[in-house]
Protein backbone atom coordinates (compact mmCIF):
# COMPACT_ATOMS: atom_id res chain seq x y z
CA UNK A 1 0.00 0.00 0.00
CA UNK A 2 1.50 3.01 -1.47
CA UNK A 3 -1.38 6.08 -0.82
CA UNK A 4 -0.56 8.85 0.93
CA UNK A 5 -2.82 10.83 3.36
CA UNK A 6 -4.92 13.77 0.96
CA UNK A 7 -3.75 16.28 3.35
CA UNK A 8 -0.09 15.44 2.08
CA UNK A 9 -1.01 14.93 -1.73
CA UNK A 10 -2.74 18.47 -1.67
CA UNK A 11 1.01 20.23 -0.70
CA UNK A 12 3.83 21.31 -2.80
CA UNK A 13 7.10 20.71 -2.41
CA UNK A 14 9.64 23.66 -1.77
CA UNK A 15 10.84 24.86 -4.61
CA UNK A 16 14.00 26.94 -2.35
CA UNK A 17 15.06 23.30 -1.53
CA UNK A 18 14.66 21.50 -4.41
CA UNK A 19 16.57 24.07 -6.48
CA UNK A 20 19.54 24.09 -3.46
CA UNK A 21 19.50 20.17 -3.59
CA UNK A 22 20.04 20.46 -7.34
CA UNK A 23 22.36 22.80 -7.36
CA UNK A 24 24.36 20.63 -4.32
CA UNK A 25 23.53 17.48 -6.93
CA UNK A 26 26.12 19.53 -9.92
CA UNK A 27 28.79 20.50 -7.74
CA UNK A 28 28.80 17.11 -6.45
CA UNK A 29 29.67 16.27 -9.99
CA UNK A 30 32.53 18.72 -10.10
CA UNK A 31 31.02 21.66 -11.23
CA UNK A 32 31.32 24.65 -10.57
CA UNK A 33 28.09 26.16 -9.58
CA UNK A 34 27.36 29.63 -8.18
CA UNK A 35 24.33 28.79 -5.65
CA UNK A 36 22.12 32.08 -5.31
CA UNK A 37 19.21 29.90 -4.01
CA UNK A 38 19.96 29.69 -0.42
CA UNK A 39 18.14 31.35 2.21
CA UNK A 40 20.56 31.76 4.38
CA UNK A 41 23.55 33.86 5.61
CA UNK A 42 27.22 32.84 4.93
CA UNK A 43 28.88 33.79 7.80
CA UNK A 44 29.48 31.73 10.72
CA UNK A 45 27.60 31.59 14.12
CA UNK A 46 29.25 34.56 15.80
CA UNK A 47 32.15 32.87 18.79
CA UNK A 48 30.61 34.33 21.91
CA UNK A 49 27.10 32.39 20.67
CA UNK A 50 28.46 28.85 20.45
CA UNK A 51 30.91 29.27 23.28
CA UNK A 52 27.25 29.46 25.11
CA UNK A 53 26.52 26.36 23.58
CA UNK A 54 29.92 24.67 24.77
CA UNK A 55 29.43 25.62 28.07
CA UNK A 56 25.35 24.41 28.49
CA UNK A 57 26.66 20.69 27.29
CA UNK A 58 29.14 20.84 30.01
CA UNK A 59 26.17 22.24 32.06
CA UNK A 60 24.61 19.44 31.25
CA UNK A 61 21.44 20.93 29.31
CA UNK A 62 21.03 17.67 27.75
CA UNK A 63 17.01 17.54 29.19
CA UNK A 64 13.34 18.01 28.32
CA UNK A 65 12.82 21.77 28.22
CA UNK A 66 9.33 23.20 28.98
CA UNK A 67 7.21 23.15 25.87
CA UNK A 68 7.48 27.23 25.29
CA UNK A 69 11.32 27.35 25.95
CA UNK A 70 13.04 28.47 29.16
CA UNK A 71 12.29 30.89 30.91
CA UNK A 72 15.53 32.58 30.67
CA UNK A 73 15.44 32.41 26.89
CA UNK A 74 11.43 33.84 26.98
CA UNK A 75 12.56 37.16 29.13
CA UNK A 76 16.00 37.15 26.77
CA UNK A 77 13.13 38.08 24.18
CA UNK A 78 10.81 39.72 26.67
CA UNK A 79 14.01 42.17 27.19
CA UNK A 80 14.74 42.29 23.50
CA UNK A 81 11.28 42.90 22.58
CA UNK A 82 11.11 45.97 25.27
CA UNK A 83 14.59 47.58 23.94
CA UNK A 84 14.03 46.94 19.94
CA UNK A 85 10.93 47.81 19.61
CA UNK A 86 9.42 49.61 22.52
CA UNK A 87 6.46 46.48 22.90
CA UNK A 88 5.39 45.59 26.02
CA UNK A 89 5.40 41.32 26.88
CA UNK A 90 5.69 38.70 29.49
CA UNK A 91 6.97 35.45 29.36
CA UNK A 92 3.69 33.72 29.25
CA UNK A 93 2.80 35.64 25.88
CA UNK A 94 6.33 34.14 24.13
CA UNK A 95 6.60 30.78 22.60
CA UNK A 96 9.98 29.26 21.13
CA UNK A 97 9.95 26.66 18.93
CA UNK A 98 12.34 24.62 15.97
CA UNK A 99 12.81 27.72 14.19
CA UNK A 100 10.81 30.53 13.03
CA UNK A 101 9.25 28.63 10.21
CA UNK A 102 7.08 26.06 13.06
CA UNK A 103 6.04 29.30 15.05
CA UNK A 104 4.43 30.29 11.82
CA UNK A 105 2.91 26.96 11.03
CA UNK A 106 2.00 26.27 14.55
CA UNK A 107 -0.12 30.09 14.79
CA UNK A 108 -1.71 29.02 11.31
CA UNK A 109 -2.53 25.31 12.75
CA UNK A 110 -4.40 26.97 15.83
CA UNK A 111 -6.26 29.59 14.06
CA UNK A 112 -7.59 28.60 10.96
CA UNK A 113 -10.34 26.42 10.56
CA UNK A 114 -11.66 24.41 7.42
CA UNK A 115 -12.77 27.18 5.12
CA UNK A 116 -11.31 30.01 6.74
CA UNK A 117 -9.39 32.54 4.85
CA UNK A 118 -5.78 33.74 4.90
CA UNK A 119 -4.55 36.69 3.26
CA UNK A 120 -1.10 36.44 1.80
CA UNK A 121 0.70 39.49 -0.34
CA UNK A 122 2.49 38.10 -3.11
CA UNK A 123 5.14 37.58 -4.03
CA UNK A 124 4.97 35.58 -0.75
CA UNK A 125 7.54 33.10 0.75
CA UNK A 126 6.89 29.79 -0.94
CA UNK A 127 5.67 27.72 2.92
CA UNK A 128 2.93 30.81 3.85
CA UNK A 129 -0.33 29.24 1.23
CA UNK A 130 1.13 25.45 2.09
CA UNK A 131 0.67 25.62 5.58
CA UNK A 132 -2.98 27.10 5.37
CA UNK A 133 -3.75 24.18 3.37
CA UNK A 134 -2.24 21.87 5.40
CA UNK A 135 -4.58 23.83 8.03
CA UNK A 136 -7.58 22.65 5.60
CA UNK A 137 -8.08 26.63 5.43
CA UNK A 138 -8.10 28.67 1.86
CA UNK A 139 -4.97 30.71 0.82
CA UNK A 140 -6.29 34.78 -0.28
CA UNK A 141 -3.55 35.59 -2.62
CA UNK A 142 -3.07 39.74 -2.83
CA UNK A 143 -0.59 40.51 -5.79
CA UNK A 144 1.89 43.60 -5.64
CA UNK A 145 4.14 44.01 -8.74
CA UNK A 146 7.20 45.38 -9.05
CA UNK A 147 5.67 48.79 -9.88
CA UNK A 148 4.14 49.02 -6.58
CA UNK A 149 8.06 47.54 -4.91
CA UNK A 150 6.20 44.31 -4.39
CA UNK A 151 3.77 45.70 -1.28
CA UNK A 152 0.16 46.06 -1.19
CA UNK A 153 -2.02 48.84 -0.25
CA UNK A 154 -4.87 49.25 2.17
CA UNK A 155 -7.25 49.61 -0.42
CA UNK A 156 -5.96 46.15 -1.92
CA UNK A 157 -5.98 44.67 1.51
CA UNK A 158 -9.82 45.55 2.13
CA UNK A 159 -11.12 44.29 -1.26
CA UNK A 160 -9.55 40.73 -0.11
CA UNK A 161 -11.66 40.56 3.21
CA UNK A 162 -14.57 38.60 3.61
CA UNK A 163 -16.96 37.24 6.46
CA UNK A 164 -14.39 34.06 6.28
CA UNK A 165 -11.10 36.24 6.45
CA UNK A 166 -9.13 34.63 10.00
CA UNK A 167 -5.70 36.09 9.48
CA UNK A 168 -3.97 38.02 7.31
CA UNK A 169 0.40 37.27 7.17
CA UNK A 170 2.74 39.73 6.73
CA UNK A 171 6.31 39.42 5.70
CA UNK A 172 8.33 42.70 6.33
CA UNK A 173 11.23 42.31 5.50
CA UNK A 174 10.24 40.45 2.82
CA UNK A 175 11.07 37.00 1.36
CA UNK A 176 11.68 36.66 -1.45
CA UNK A 177 11.57 40.89 -2.44
CA UNK A 178 13.35 42.44 0.37
CA UNK A 179 10.72 45.09 0.27
CA UNK A 180 10.19 46.43 3.82
CA UNK A 181 6.90 48.19 4.98
CA UNK A 182 7.50 51.86 5.88
CA UNK A 183 5.75 52.60 9.36
CA UNK A 184 3.50 54.84 7.30
CA UNK A 185 2.65 52.68 5.13
CA UNK A 186 1.45 50.01 8.16
CA UNK A 187 0.03 52.09 9.96
CA UNK A 188 -2.34 52.14 6.44
CA UNK A 189 -3.14 48.32 6.71
CA UNK A 190 -4.00 48.91 10.17
CA UNK A 191 -6.22 51.57 9.64
CA UNK A 192 -8.50 48.48 7.39
CA UNK A 193 -7.61 45.99 9.57
CA UNK A 194 -9.31 48.17 12.89
CA UNK A 195 -12.67 47.77 11.05
CA UNK A 196 -12.28 44.20 11.04
CA UNK A 197 -11.60 43.41 14.67
CA UNK A 198 -11.42 39.37 14.43
CA UNK A 199 -8.53 39.21 11.74
CA UNK A 200 -5.27 38.32 13.49
CA UNK A 201 -2.05 39.48 12.14
CA UNK A 202 1.03 37.12 11.71
CA UNK A 203 3.66 39.34 11.27
CA UNK A 204 6.60 37.59 10.37
CA UNK A 205 9.69 39.79 11.24
CA UNK A 206 12.71 37.02 10.66
CA UNK A 207 14.41 39.41 8.60
CA UNK A 208 14.21 42.14 10.99
CA UNK A 209 17.55 42.95 11.17
CA UNK A 210 18.88 42.73 8.07
CA UNK A 211 17.31 46.16 6.80
CA UNK A 212 19.15 49.14 5.27
CA UNK A 213 16.12 52.05 6.03
CA UNK A 214 18.14 52.27 9.60
CA UNK A 215 15.03 51.14 12.28
CA UNK A 216 12.53 48.23 11.93
CA UNK A 217 9.13 48.77 11.88
CA UNK A 218 6.75 46.10 13.40
CA UNK A 219 2.88 46.44 12.70
CA UNK A 220 2.45 45.70 16.28
CA UNK A 221 3.54 49.01 17.40
CA UNK A 222 0.81 50.32 15.55
CA UNK A 223 -2.09 51.68 18.22
CA UNK A 224 -4.78 49.01 18.63
CA UNK A 225 -2.61 46.28 17.07
CA UNK A 226 -0.38 44.53 19.14
CA UNK A 227 -3.21 42.52 21.10
CA UNK A 228 -4.29 40.99 18.03
CA UNK A 229 -0.71 40.48 16.45
CA UNK A 230 1.67 37.50 16.34
CA UNK A 231 5.08 38.41 15.82
CA UNK A 232 7.12 35.39 14.71
CA UNK A 233 11.08 35.75 14.81
CA UNK A 234 14.18 34.20 15.64
CA UNK A 235 18.21 33.99 15.63
CA UNK A 236 18.56 32.32 12.27
CA UNK A 237 18.92 35.53 9.68
CA UNK A 238 20.73 37.68 12.28
CA UNK A 239 22.67 35.70 14.13
CA UNK A 240 23.48 33.29 11.03
CA UNK A 241 22.01 30.64 13.35
CA UNK A 242 19.77 29.02 10.64
CA UNK A 243 20.80 25.42 11.79
CA UNK A 244 20.48 26.06 15.37
CA UNK A 245 16.54 25.80 14.64
CA UNK A 246 15.18 29.02 17.25
CA UNK A 247 12.48 30.75 16.18
CA UNK A 248 9.13 32.25 18.58
CA UNK A 249 6.35 33.66 18.41
CA UNK A 250 5.28 36.63 20.92
CA UNK A 251 1.53 37.19 21.09
CA UNK A 252 -1.44 37.30 22.63
CA UNK A 253 -1.64 34.70 25.73
CA UNK A 254 -4.55 33.24 24.49
CA UNK A 255 -2.95 32.16 21.27
CA UNK A 256 0.75 31.62 23.20
CA UNK A 257 -1.45 28.86 25.09
CA UNK A 258 -3.02 26.95 22.30
CA UNK A 259 0.54 27.17 20.55
CA UNK A 260 1.78 25.37 23.23
CA UNK A 261 -0.61 22.99 23.70
CA UNK A 262 -0.35 22.13 20.16
CA UNK A 263 3.77 22.01 20.16
CA UNK A 264 3.36 19.98 23.27
CA UNK A 265 1.83 17.04 21.65
CA UNK A 266 3.98 16.95 18.50
CA UNK A 267 7.87 18.42 19.25
CA UNK A 268 7.68 19.63 22.86
CA UNK A 269 10.43 22.35 23.33
CA UNK A 270 12.73 23.15 20.87
CA UNK A 271 16.83 21.75 21.37
CA UNK A 272 17.94 22.51 25.41
CA UNK A 273 21.49 23.59 23.87
CA UNK A 274 20.59 25.68 20.83
CA UNK A 275 17.95 27.68 23.43
CA UNK A 276 21.14 28.36 25.36
CA UNK A 277 22.95 29.48 22.33
CA UNK A 278 19.93 31.70 21.32
CA UNK A 279 19.98 33.28 24.72
CA UNK A 280 23.24 34.29 24.36
CA UNK A 281 22.59 36.24 21.06
CA UNK A 282 19.93 37.92 22.81
CA UNK A 283 21.42 39.41 25.75
CA UNK A 284 25.79 39.41 23.87
CA UNK A 285 27.15 41.94 21.99
CA UNK A 286 24.96 42.61 18.96
CA UNK A 287 27.98 44.19 17.23
CA UNK A 288 27.88 40.89 14.66
CA UNK A 289 24.84 41.46 13.56
CA UNK A 290 25.67 45.04 12.52
CA UNK A 291 28.36 44.16 10.74
CA UNK A 292 26.93 41.30 8.86
CA UNK A 293 23.87 44.16 7.79
CA UNK A 294 26.88 46.23 6.79
CA UNK A 295 27.96 43.31 4.40
CA UNK A 296 24.63 42.82 3.14
CA UNK A 297 24.01 46.47 2.43
CA UNK A 298 27.21 46.41 0.28
CA UNK A 299 26.36 43.47 -1.60
CA UNK A 300 22.57 44.69 -2.02
CA UNK A 301 24.38 47.67 -4.10
CA UNK A 302 26.63 45.54 -5.73
CA UNK A 303 24.10 43.09 -7.05
CA UNK A 304 21.35 45.76 -7.73
CA UNK A 305 24.18 47.48 -9.81
CA UNK A 306 25.32 44.83 -11.98
CA UNK A 307 21.67 43.24 -12.49
CA UNK A 308 20.45 46.58 -13.68
CA UNK A 309 23.03 46.09 -16.65
CA UNK A 310 22.02 42.71 -17.42
CA UNK A 311 19.48 43.80 -21.10
CA UNK A 312 16.02 42.48 -20.50
CA UNK A 313 15.60 42.35 -16.40
CA UNK A 314 13.68 44.80 -14.25
CA UNK A 315 15.19 45.61 -11.07
CA UNK A 316 14.21 47.47 -8.08
CA UNK A 317 15.85 48.13 -5.21
CA UNK A 318 15.05 46.28 -1.86
CA UNK A 319 15.39 47.87 1.57
CA UNK A 320 15.97 44.76 3.75
CA UNK A 321 16.52 40.65 3.52
CA UNK A 322 19.16 39.27 1.44
CA UNK A 323 17.69 38.84 -1.84
CA UNK A 324 17.25 40.39 -5.51
CA UNK A 325 13.86 39.56 -7.45
CA UNK A 326 14.57 40.84 -10.92
CA UNK A 327 11.33 40.55 -13.10
CA UNK A 328 12.22 38.80 -16.19
CA UNK A 329 9.48 38.14 -18.62
CA UNK A 330 11.04 39.71 -21.52
CA UNK A 331 12.90 36.12 -22.19
CA UNK A 332 9.57 34.53 -22.02
CA UNK A 333 8.92 33.17 -25.02
CA UNK A 334 12.83 33.02 -26.39
CA UNK A 335 15.16 29.86 -27.09
CA UNK A 336 18.54 29.10 -27.26
CA UNK A 337 17.81 26.65 -30.04
CA UNK A 338 17.89 23.94 -27.13
CA UNK A 339 16.09 25.21 -24.07
CA UNK A 340 12.69 27.26 -24.39
CA UNK A 341 11.87 29.89 -21.69
CA UNK A 342 8.66 29.77 -21.13
CA UNK A 343 8.22 31.16 -17.35
CA UNK A 344 10.73 32.14 -15.13
CA UNK A 345 10.93 28.38 -13.68
CA UNK A 346 11.97 27.62 -17.15
CA UNK A 347 14.51 30.39 -16.48
CA UNK A 348 15.75 29.81 -13.65
CA UNK A 349 16.61 25.69 -14.78
CA UNK A 350 18.19 27.17 -17.92
CA UNK A 351 20.86 29.46 -16.06
CA UNK A 352 21.38 26.40 -13.95
CA UNK A 353 22.29 24.26 -16.51
CA UNK A 354 23.71 26.94 -19.03
CA UNK A 355 25.09 29.50 -16.64
CA UNK A 356 26.07 27.52 -13.69
CA UNK A 357 24.11 29.92 -11.43
CA UNK A 358 21.34 28.51 -9.22
CA UNK A 359 18.40 31.00 -8.54
CA UNK A 360 14.82 30.40 -7.81
CA UNK A 361 11.54 30.61 -10.09
CA UNK A 362 9.38 33.06 -9.21
CA UNK A 363 6.35 30.63 -9.61
CA UNK A 364 5.98 29.32 -5.94
CA UNK A 365 6.50 32.69 -4.68
CA UNK A 366 3.60 33.72 -6.28
CA UNK A 367 5.29 35.75 -9.14
CA UNK A 368 5.80 33.78 -12.20
CA UNK A 369 7.39 37.12 -14.06
CA UNK A 370 10.32 36.97 -11.16
CA UNK A 371 13.39 35.02 -10.45
CA UNK A 372 14.89 35.03 -6.83
CA UNK A 373 18.53 35.85 -6.40
CA UNK A 374 19.99 35.60 -2.73
CA UNK A 375 23.20 37.73 -2.46
CA UNK A 376 23.99 36.09 0.44
CA UNK A 377 27.34 35.18 -1.18
CA UNK A 378 30.60 36.61 -1.92
CA UNK A 379 31.37 39.63 -3.53
CA UNK A 380 33.46 38.16 -6.02
CA UNK A 381 30.44 35.37 -6.29
CA UNK A 382 28.34 38.19 -7.21
CA UNK A 383 30.14 39.58 -9.98
CA UNK A 384 30.67 36.20 -11.32
CA UNK A 385 27.28 34.76 -11.07
CA UNK A 386 26.00 38.09 -13.32
CA UNK A 387 28.49 37.70 -15.22
CA UNK A 388 27.47 34.15 -16.36
CA UNK A 389 23.90 35.41 -16.23
CA UNK A 390 24.67 37.88 -19.18
CA UNK A 391 26.23 35.52 -21.12
CA UNK A 392 23.80 32.87 -21.04
CA UNK A 393 20.69 35.54 -21.28
CA UNK A 394 22.60 36.46 -24.76
CA UNK A 395 22.40 33.29 -26.31
CA UNK A 396 18.59 33.23 -25.79
CA UNK A 397 16.26 34.62 -29.28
Amino acid sequence: MTQVSDRLASLSPSATLAMSQKSNELKAQGIDVINLSVGEPDFNTPDYIKKAAKQAIDDNFSRYSPVPGYPALRNAIVAKLKKENDLEYTANQISCANGAKQSVCNTIMVLVNPGDEVIIPAPFWVSYPEMVKLAEGKPVIVTAGIEQDFKITPAQLEAAITPKTKALILCSPSNPTGSVYSAEELSGLANVLKKYPNIIVIADEIYEHINYIGKHNSIASVEGMKDRTVIVNGVSKAYAMTGWRIGFIAGPEWIVKAVNKLQGQYTSGPCSVSQKAAEAAYTGTQKPVEEMRKAFERRRDLIVKQAKEVPGFEVNNPEGAFYLFPKCSYYFGKTDGTHTINDSDDLAMYLLEVAHVACVGGTSFGAPDCIRMSYATSDENITEAIKRIKKALAALK
